[in-house]
């Protein structure tokens, strides 16, 4: 869930310790808070 753009959906290789999510799209965010919206996202989608 960290490697994945929350907005975009964009797949990205990152070392452990880089800390924040800059993807292509425009979206730089804190890794771990990408990785929470994208675990959100899934537990919506198996609730629905």
């Amino acid at each position: 869930s960290t490697k994945m753009c929350s907005r975009c959906g964009n797949k990205k290789e990152m070392p452990l310790c880089e800390r924040t999510y800059a993807c292509s799209c425009g979206l730089t965010i804190s890794r771990d808070y990408n990785a929470a919206i994208n675990i959100k996202k899934e537990a919506i989608r198996l609730l629905v």
